[in-house]
């Protein structure tokens, strides 16, 4: 619907400009100088279109949606104060991107109209940049991928930046935009709402009730469930206000990768899926994805599974429940899951056991694919130190980027669960032999 808008006002204005290209042929002068030909008058025709876009705000209006607008300086911008030295935005553009963006000079009027030297800008995406000097140099850039989550170094690094900044003059804002100004922004923003002792939800929900007309704002449940992982990282051991947070990054943690399952699918026999993990590059901020394994879950089928054990065998986790101590170092066992009784065969549920377990460390993303190349049904982002046994499940609502074909192929008790070996190693071997006994397919 926007693109078809977006072509009716590019064809109106480009017949605007075509009549008063006929008006120019017909000796009316553009300037002064007098009439311009050859090469000019296409570049005449061209800067014209770009400026009626551009000083139209309707595409950016349709581009924006639900988030909120401000009207300032005769200026129509997608930006909001969340606070009032937090101001979020959407990407400041130039040329062609400025006919639905923000436009950089409109942006950077507004700033220098209203914090003149005393704002500092936070760029979050790796897609596109613009000169630091039109913003004076004011620019600091925390890259990371669209739709997905930074790793906690960064959001630490953004944390300390923004704080030293606001902490240097009671006038100075921070600016953060990504390129929607929505969710990567909103991610960064509530982390350090958090980081200045604001909880996970309340700086959630103070973040959609500022940015967004309809109260969704981090909607990616993958970037909310980072916020909540920071949120556990801090400590305020002075008490809030009284004194630097202590940041606890997490320790580096393996897990091993067994097996993935699609439980309640419809309407397919098989899904890929991708597992890649963030590869930290030297004197590099952002850090790239970097693939681990690529497979394909296919339809279990009655008879394919052998259990012969009512039980999965997790492992113990320091820090699983606050203050406890484990009582022994064997393996935990919990109730068989619902995906393990005969019910499994009532339901199409799709399935892929790695006969060499995968190892993956610190943030890990899965992409589904309804085929190798193409088709992205959903993906879901996790950090393994926030693994608390060995299952990781995923609802509908936990999974990212969910389309009509995504929904196509869920069940109404859809999940995907991934299966990991016991975190502590000394166990490793003894799991082996209970998950091969077990759950052998």
């Amino acid at each position: 619907m926007y693109i078809n808008v977006f072509m009716l006002v590019l064809f109106s204005s480009y017949f605007d400009i075509l009549k008063l290209s006929r008006y120019q042929q017909m000796g009316l002068e553009f300037t002064k100088a007098g009439p311009i030909k050859g090469a000019n008058t296409t570049l005449l025709l061209q800067h014209k279109m770009l400026s009626y876009l551009s000083a139209s705000s309707f595409i950016r209006n349709l581009v924006s949606k639900k988030r909120r607008r401000m009207l300032v300086g005769g200026y129509d911008l997608d930006m909001s104060y969340i606070t009032d030295r937090l101001l979020a935005m959407s990407f400041p553009a130039e040329r062609m991107r400025a006919m639905y963006r923000n436009p950089l000079w409109q942006v950077k009027s507004v700033l220098e109209m209203i914090h003149q030297g005393n704002y500092r800008v936070y760029n979050l995406c790796i897609e596109e940049d613009y000169d630091p000097s039109h913003f004076h140099g004011r620019v600091e850039k925390f890259p990371f991928d669209d739709n997905h989550v930074p790793h906690f170094e960064m959001m630490k690094s953004f944390c300390e930046s923004v704080h030293s900044w606001l902490s240097d003059d009671p006038k100075n804002i921070a600016v953060v935009h990504c390129m929607a100004g929505k969710g990567r922004t909103g991610l960064m923003v509530c982390a350090y709402l958090v980081y200045t002792g604001m909880s996970a939800e309340e700086a959630l929900q103070l973040y959609a009730q500022k940015r967004t007309t309809n109260n969704e704002g981090v909607s990616i449940p993958s970037q909310r469930r980072y916020v909540g992982y920071w949120e556990k990282l801090l400590s305020f051991t002075r008490g809030i206000g009284n004194g630097p947070v202590d940041v606890h990054l997490p320790q580096p943690c393996s897990r091993e990768l067994r097996r993935i399952r699609l439980y309640d699918t419809v309407n397919t026999n098989s899904v890929f899926f991708v597992v890649s993990e963030l590869q930290e590059i030297p004197d590099q901020m952002n850090r790239p994805p970097v693939e681990v394994a690529k497979r394909c879950c296919r339809q279990i089928k009655k008879g394919s599974e052998a259990n012969c054990s009512p039980r999965y065998f997790l492992s113990y986790v320091e820090g699983d429940e606050e203050g406890a101590t484990p009582e022994s170092e064997e393996p935990r066992v919990v109730v068989q899951m619902d995906t393990e009784s005969p019910i499994l065969y009532q339901k199409n549920c799709l399935d892929y056991r790695f006969n060499k377990p995968v190892e993956v460390k610190g943030d890990v993303r899965v992409i589904f694919y309804q085929k190798m190349i193409g088709g992205r049904l959903f993906f879901a982002c996790f950090n393994t130190a926030f693994i608390k046994s060995s299952l990781l499940q995923f609802t509908i609502r936990d999974l990212d980027k969910v389309g009509s074909a995504g929904r196509l192929i869920c069940g109404p008790a859809f999940c995907v669960e991934l299966l990991f070996g016991p975190a502590n190693r000394s166990l490793s071997s003894a799991f082996s032999s209970n998950y091969d006994k077990h759950l052998d397919c």
